[in-house]
C-alpha cells in the first residue's frame, strides 16, 4: 500500500476537513458520510467521530483504497 503524506499548518485538523483537504472527498456531505458508514481508518482503528482531530504523525487509511495518508508537519 502506497502512502501519500499530507502537510498541514496548523497544530491539528478536524477529520471530515482532513478529508476535503487531502482530495479524498469532494465535499464536507461526502466526508460526513465516509465516517459515518465506518470505513475511515485512523492509526489502524475506524473513527465514526467526525471532528476527531488529527495531528502529525497520524495515519488515516480508506477502505477499498490503494493508498494510506500521513499527515506531515507542513513548516511555513
Amino acid at each position: 500500500m502506497n502512502a501519500t503524506s499530507v502537510g498541514i499548518k496548523t497544530e491539528f485538523i478536524k477529520l471530515d476537513q482532513f478529508l476535503k483537504f487531502a482530495g479524498i472527498a469532494e465535499s464536507g456531505s461526502y466526508a460526513k458520510m465516509m465516517i459515518l458508514d465506518g470505513i475511515v481508518s485512523v492509526n489502524g482503528e475506524i473513527c465514526i467521530q467526525r471532528g476527531k482531530k488529527i495531528y502529525p504523525d497520524d495515519t488515516i487509511e480508506i477502505a477499498d483504497y490503494e493508498e494510506k495518508f500521513k499527515v506531515i508537519k507542513d513548516e511555513e
